[in-house]
């Protein structure tokens, strides 16, 4: 698998000449659709998930295959069975990727704050993206895409939970709200300079790209 970085939240990974694209939002360029055979999608927030988006490469590729959550399945009405509503536990495959579903809520904001539904997607048995939530996989994963930044987690909280997933790489990811100060001060604490979290730490910007299992590449 090679896996490319977009804005924010949003990645994409090839194999076979297949192209999986993984929370296509706001904060994300139209590029990273480009080619798209299926798209999926963890939550509703903006910054994950694009209406307008995903309509457009859905119009422009008859093709196109999206899974989501319920939320998001009726958000895009009317593109019948192109989209398909999972939850925590199914298992599916899209694009030639084995996809298994991890997950069922968005991460607590403030109690004052609704939550919505927010799964996240374990591809290969290798690559796992949570999402917006904290979600520790049941298996072991070789890469592990981490939300580095929101209003929803701590530092001290995301170094905790890579040493509780064990992945063999971190690559960074949920970053578009980050300068490049806030940047450098996360990754001091997740890299080599902070306390440990017991794997190799990426912060890959948009654009670059890692092959599961080597180094990342421009």
């Amino acid at each position: 698998m090679h896996l490319t970085k977009f804005g924010h939240a949003c990645v994409r990974i090839e194999k076979n000449g297949r192209r999986l694209v993984v929370d296509p939002g706001g904060l994300t360029g139209p590029e990273a659709l480009d080619g798209a055979d299926a798209v999926l999608v963890t939550h509703e927030h903006f910054d994950h998930f694009s209406e307008e988006a995903l309509r457009r490469a859905a119009r422009d590729n008859p093709a196109l295959r999206i899974w989501t959550n319920t939320a998001v399945a009726r958000r895009l009405d009317g593109l019948g069975g192109r989209v398909t509503a999972v939850g925590e536990g199914a298992a599916f495959t899209a694009a030639g990727f084995d996809v298994g579903v991890l997950g069922t809520w968005h991460a607590v904001i403030h109690p004052d704050i609704p939550r919505v539904g927010n799964i996240g997607f374990l591809i290969d048995g290798a690559l796992f993206h949570p999402g917006d939530a904290l979600t520790v996989p049941d298996v072991a994963v070789d890469t592990l895409l981490l939300p580095v930044h929101g209003p929803w987690s701590t530092t001290g909280q995301l170094i905790d939970y890579v040493r509780e997933v064990g992945p063999r790489q971190v690559c960074a990811i949920h970053d578009g709200a980050l300068n490049d100060v806030g940047a450098t001060m996360v990754g001091g604490l997740l890299g080599d300079n902070g306390p440990g979290i017991g794997a190799r730490y990426h912060h890959l910007p948009a654009g670059a790209s890692v092959a599961m299992g080597a180094e990342p590449v421009e």
